[in-house]
């Protein structure tokens, strides 16, 4: 189920998932509506399917399997290659849950990740100001009861 909605400042789109198989098949729709470059934010409490919405958005792009899509929790970094409308994509999911300041932020080389072809996924990225003014978007998800989830993606218009 979803729901489409313009919003002064851009785009709104939510749906609503019963399982992880539902969550991936979200991610794969949210795919064909990110166009490279953007940088999204990843927001949601522990458990709540932020890493499988990835794995269907990698699934899309032909970048992964969804069994080979993990959390970048400890690695902090993970990329993927794939293609968008028949172009190279890159995609790159990152955690910064354990990152403690803008400094140490700044390691992770963003500005090297955010090129012409790039899709970052950042997950904890609401910890961090300059990330916040630098999204083109994020996608929150809620937990609504069991294995249900609400997802509410808002992508700025370009």
């Amino acid at each position: 189920m979803s729901n489409h909605a313009t919003v002064a400042e851009g785009r709104i789109h939510e749906f609503v998932t019963q399982s992880g198989a539902d969550t991936i098949e979200v991610g794969r729709k949210l795919a064909g509506l990110l166009k490279p470059p953007q940088l999204l934010l990843l927001r949601g409490e522990l458990g709540t399917g932020k890493t499988t919405l990835v794995k269907g958005i990698a699934q899309a792009l032909d970048a992964a399997d969804p069994d080979e899509v993990t959390s970048p929790t400890f690695t902090l970094v993970h990329e993927y290659e794939g293609t968008g409308d028949g172009k190279p994509v890159r995609l790159f999911h990152l955690d910064v849950y354990r990152i403690e300041g803008e400094r140490q932020l700044e390691t992770l080389g963003l500005d090297e990740l955010l090129t012409g072809n790039s899709l970052v996924l950042v997950e904890w990225g609401e910890k961090f100001k300059s990330l916040v003014k630098r999204a083109t978007g994020e996608i929150v998800i809620t937990s609504a009861g069991g294995d249900s989830r609400k997802i509410r993606v808002s992508l700025k218009d370009a």
